[in-house]
């Protein structure tokens, strides 16, 4: 398993895109200034922080609570088989709240909550980028 990445889920993502590109000087992957998700690396290491439009992140949980209030990160792990490690993980009682199933046609993705109730996505990657 791997930290992939933090993800942050805004709502003004241009604001957003603007502090953490211009103001932090972080490199962002693809330069998708209006989002809704993009990727930022600082200069060493391989994780990075990441950016992603709440409203798509709704859409495929089906709730996030008040942006005020509500869910506002979630933390991201790679792992290298989703089925193999999601049933070892509801074997040991952990509860999905989606997935496994394509996000897009790089990855495959599930969601859980961990005991506080944060957000953890599981990735994984089918297809790696150029």
């Amino acid at each position: 398993m791997e930290l992939a990445q933090v993800r942050l889920l805004v709502t003004d993502f241009a604001a957003c895109y603007r502090f953490y590109a211009d103001v932090l000087g972080l490199r962002p992957q693809s330069g998708a200034t209006r989002g809704p998700y993009e990727k930022f690396s600082p200069a060493a290491g391989s994780a990075g922080i990441a950016l992603q439009d709440r409203a798509m992140m709704a859409e495929v949980l089906g709730e996030l609570g008040d942006p005020a209030t509500g869910h506002r990160s979630l933390v991201v792990l790679r792992v290298d088989d989703l089925d193999a490690y999601c049933a070892r993980i509801t074997a040991r009682g952990a509860t999905l709240l989606h997935g496994p199933a394509e996000m897009t046609e790089r990855m495959r993705v599930a969601h859980l909550k961990d005991p506080e109730g944060n957000v953890v996505e599981l990735q994984e990657w089918l297809l790696m980028r150029d």
